[in-house]
């Protein structure tokens, strides 16, 4: 193929050791694509310093009262409003404190809207109906690194004074690095099927966003060694998951731990410190108000060792 006719987004360049997967079995079909999926990790290991910044722009803002937002086309954008919908009942996050934008709006969760990805001003107009201000934090998904949608979000964030922030697979054009603060690249590479981001692009983009919000979350004391203190209890699995935390933790029984989570009014961090420092709830709220929300710097004792 002429050079001249190549995409330049790595993105979309065909993957010759796929080449042939069209007369491939299941089982090398399986193969094949395990092979490639292999080098992902290292691809997100590449950037550790740069999600190490979001980190600590996402705990800024956190700290002060501002958000994260995400803001994405197609599977990136899929990929950024799942990540926020799951902060809440992980990290007892309000749900306006980690937001997905998506081009084409809810629907497009779905049903994929056609040319909304296109839309600079689409980007721009979500900022603007989100009231995006100084302290917040926009981070830009874009597999291609070239999605106007992404561009026009960012653009317009920068404008507002909020710290910007893209991750891509392939390098960006110079329009979106004058718009993006905080650069994440983890380049992995020709798809399996060329162009279908959903697959290791995907799977890149999901593995930096676990780590940004997992990492934010915990800096502003959301867990207790590796324990998740501040989920919710809002079914039976994580009900009993928040018992068996205080019992871990304080060394109660079952009974006594459900009464002391019902005193901490079911806040499992709450409930922990009240026993260590045998406190009430309102006394345990000002320690830990404090203490920037984590534990250990209110008990100055560790978690229970993990058992081998």
């Amino acid at each position: 193929m002429p050079a001249k006719t190549l995409d330049p987004r790595v993105t979309e360049h065909r993957n010759p050791r796929t080449a042939d997967i069209d007369l491939a079995s299941a089982a090398d079909i399986v193969d094949l694509i395990n092979a490639e999926d292999r080098g992902v990790a290292d691809a997100v290991a590449t950037q550790r310093a740069e999600i190490a910044t979001a980190i600590e722009a996402v705990e800024r803002a956190f700290r002060a009262g501002h958000r994260l937002l995400y803001a994405g086309a197609g599977t990136s954008g899929r990929l950024g409003v799942l990540d926020a919908s799951e902060c809440p009942p992980t990290f007892g996050t309000d749900p306006s404190m980690v937001v997905g934008l998506i081009a084409g709006g809810d629907r497009a969760l779905r049903t994929p809207i056609e040319g909304a990805e296109d839309s600079a001003e689409g980007g721009a107009e979500a900022i603007r109906d989100n009231e995006v201000s100084a302290g917040d934090v926009v981070i830009g998904l874009a597999a291609s690194g070239t999605t106007p949608y992404v561009r026009g979000a960012l653009a317009e964030a920068k404008s507002r004074g909020a710290t910007t922030g893209l991750i891509a697979c392939s390098p960006p054009p110079d329009t979106m690095l004058a718009v993006a603060d905080i650069l994440i690249v983890p380049v992995v590479g020709p798809e399996v099927l060329t162009g279908s981001t959903r697959m290791k692009a995907g799977t890149a983009q999901k593995l930096v966003l676990n780590t940004i919000t997992t990492g934010a979350m915990i800096r502003i004391g959301k867990s207790y060694g590796n324990l998740m203190v501040d989920m919710r209890a809002t079914n039976a699995k994580l009900a009993d998951r928040a018992e068996r935390i205080v019992m871990e933790t304080t060394d109660v029984s079952r009974d006594d731990a459900r009464a002391l989570l019902a005193r901490a009014g079911g806040l499992v961090k709450l409930a922990i410190v009240m026993h260590a420092m045998g406190v009430d709830a309102e006394r345990a709220t000002a320690l830990l108000d404090g203490a920037g929300g984590v534990i250990r710097r209110v008990t100055g004792v560790a978690p229970p060792p993990v058992s081998a």
